[in-house]
């Protein structure tokens, strides 16, 4: 495993780490037993973060997690979030008051005296505007319910506007080959502030791993069933907000960068470790074979220049006015 520090703090990640949202619920039916099978395997493997929220499953992402990392809570790193058990718009879901409490719960479940890194669930650009949320982030953590801070972001804005407050240790963003806005500016500019990135829906919500078609099904709970269109929250989540449709025709246009890379998912995720400003990538998984193949992601072949071109040149051109939702 390679570790990569998270930007200028004093937390170094495996590059390579995994998101809990599939385990915790909305990606179709899953087995617990088979989710904490997936996660020793992927500790055993070196992997020293895990991203979960309190909303994945209600907190039973979280309660996994505690199971799987007891008498392991100084080597396992955990990053969950907050505010959306709330209304997002409502300033009062970001008081002491209800922060204090979306943190103490989140503890209990995961079974911790601290949270290392605590992100705000993707809050409307006004709350990141008016900052108060901050001043109440800062509090815990000079109480030390939280070593570390941060903010999953919906869009390029959102990110640098955060970038300008110190304090925000990592951004959480969507960044894949088919969402590449994030590399023009927000990645340098995060790197040269000494912030993390941690990269969520790495695959698109599967599309990049070379398996749909137009014709593929999702169970009645999988947000890529209820959410194609934004009908739950941001369409930018499901399919990086290209439509099952599009999607699956686009990624059949990319099955080129599998060559020499063993398949479309490791290609994919080696795509986004090539860009040095990432602390880590955190696909998502159900089972011990999707941990086994998102980490051979870590040996592939990086990009080359060329290759890089040749993506980039793809998206401007095939993708990028495709893309519906808030980037």
């Amino acid at each position: 495993m390679n570790y990569r520090q998270l930007g200028n703090r004093d937390l170094n990640v495996s590059e390579v780490s995994f998101g809990t949202w599939a385990i915790g619920g909305s990606w179709g039916s899953t087995k617990d037993e088979e989710s904490l099978e997936a996660l020793h395997k992927a500790m055993d493997e070196g992997v020293n973060f895990f991203d979960t929220a309190d909303v994945y499953g209600g907190g039973h992402s979280e309660e996994l997690l505690a199971k799987a990392t007891k008498g392991k809570e100084d080597l396992i790193r955990i990053g969950t979030k907050f505010c959306r058990f709330g209304d997002i718009h409502d300033p009062n879901t970001y008081s002491m008051e209800s922060v204090r409490n979306y943190c103490e719960t989140s503890l209990k479940k995961l079974n911790r005296e601290a949270i290392d890194l605590y992100q705000i669930h993707c809050p409307p650009i006004e709350i990141l505007r008016n900052g108060s949320v901050f001043e109440v982030l800062n509090k815990l953590q000079e109480e030390g319910k939280i070593r570390h801070y941060g903010v999953s972001v919906e869009t390029v804005e959102e990110g640098l506007l955060c970038l300008e407050n110190p304090n925000v240790a990592a951004l959480q963003v969507i960044f894949n080959i088919f969402r590449q806005k994030p590399a023009e500016e927000l990645l340098p500019k995060a790197k040269k502030n000494g912030t993390g990135i941690l990269v969520r829906l790495p695959l698109a919500s599967g599309l990049l791993t070379g398996k749909f078609t137009e014709q593929s099904t999702f169970e009645e709970d999988d947000h890529r069933r209820f959410n194609e269109n934004g009908e739950m929250f941001n369409v930018g989540e499901t399919f990086a907000g290209l439509g099952l449709s599009k999607g699956a025709e686009l990624a059949s246009q990319l099955t080129w960068i599998a060559e020499g890379r063993g398949n479309m998912t490791r290609a994919a995720l080696r795509w986004i470790l090539d860009h040095e400003e990432v602390s880590c990538v955190i696909p998502g998984f159900k089972n011990v074979k999707q941990v086994e193949d998102n980490l051979q992601a870590i040996d592939v072949p990086s990009f080359t220049m060329e290759e890089m071109k040749k993506l980039n040149d793809f998206y401007k051109s095939e993708v990028f006015d495709h893309i519906r939702g808030v980037y």
